[in-house]
């Protein structure tokens, strides 16, 4: 995992405060009866406004991998993750919608994602998005010199399991970003012994992201050829910061304003 230089955290401080606030934005858009291509576009002139590049868009994690087509991935209910923005899906009372999104600027890259209840969401569901940022929070905290990447899941798995039988999802994970928009380290949203030899060193940067279902935490392809959804259709939430590693601890950079503030 590559150390990130003082110049290039400066950089990546100032991309993440301005994708947290354009997630912060975009999120005033995601209402009953807008479609998510509208949201979508609405993304990507946001990033572009303030002289970024999305992230997601056009991206491939193989040259033989069809090219992504959107902005963000624009997830609702059953969908994790990668779910592309279309005119066809018109958000509806009682969803929860996640949006997942990606900036590249001054060449480095930073990754936020939020679920968002469109309407009034049901009470379980509700909860379900709480423990799943609270889990996130909880990830965070374990993030300090000396600690492995084991221990942000072990963080993570720990939470969740405490507050009911929820399903986190173990074949999606977070990863170092910063020079691209994945790079090692995996980190998973629980234990995993392999993990306890990545340690964590000042000036690394991670994108930790638990994904937690109110059922099954296996996954299966989705329809749009792009999705993957959890395998029982059951809804699932799914938080993500940019962090970065520093001598005491960390520092979350894409922090949305008044984050602290927002009710689930």
């Amino acid at each position: 995992m590559l150390i990130k230089s003082k110049e290039e955290i400066q950089k990546l401080q100032k991309g993440g405060k301005i994708l947290g606030q354009i997630l912060a934005d975009l999120s005033q858009f995601c209402i009953v009866g807008e479609n998510t291509l509208e949201i979508d576009k609405k993304a990507e002139e946001m990033i572009k406004k303030a002289g970024g590049k999305p992230a997601f868009k056009n991206y491939q994690s193989d040259p033989r991998d069809i090219p992504f087509p959107s902005t963000i991935c624009a997830c609702v209910n059953e969908q994790i993750v990668h779910a592309i923005a279309s005119k066809k899906v018109i958000l509806k009372d009682g969803d929860i919608f996640t949006v997942d999104i990606g900036m590249e600027k001054d060449g480095l890259f930073t990754d936020t994602a939020i679920t968002l209840c469109i309407g009034k969401v049901n009470p379980k569901i509700k909860e379900l998005m709480r423990v799943t940022k609270q889990s996130l929070e909880e990830g965070i905290k374990a993030v300090k010199p000396g600690n492995s990447v084991a221990d942000i899941g072990k963080a993570i798995e720990k939470y969740v399991n405490s507050q009911g039988k929820y399903g986190i999802i173990r074949e999606l994970v977070g990863h170092g970003v910063g020079h691209k928009v994945h790079e090692d380290p995996m980190v998973p949203n629980y234990y995993d012994r392999k993990m306890e030899n990545f340690k964590l060193k000042p000036g690394m940067v991670l994108a930790i992201e638990p994904m937690v279902s109110l059922g099954d935490w296996r996954v299966k392809d989705g329809s749009d050829g792009f999705s993957i959804d959890t395998i029982d259709d059951s809804v699932c939430a799914h938080y993500e910061h940019t962090v970065v590693v520093t001598e005491k601890g960390c520092e979350v950079i894409t922090r949305r304003p008044d984050e602290n503030k927002e009710v689930v």
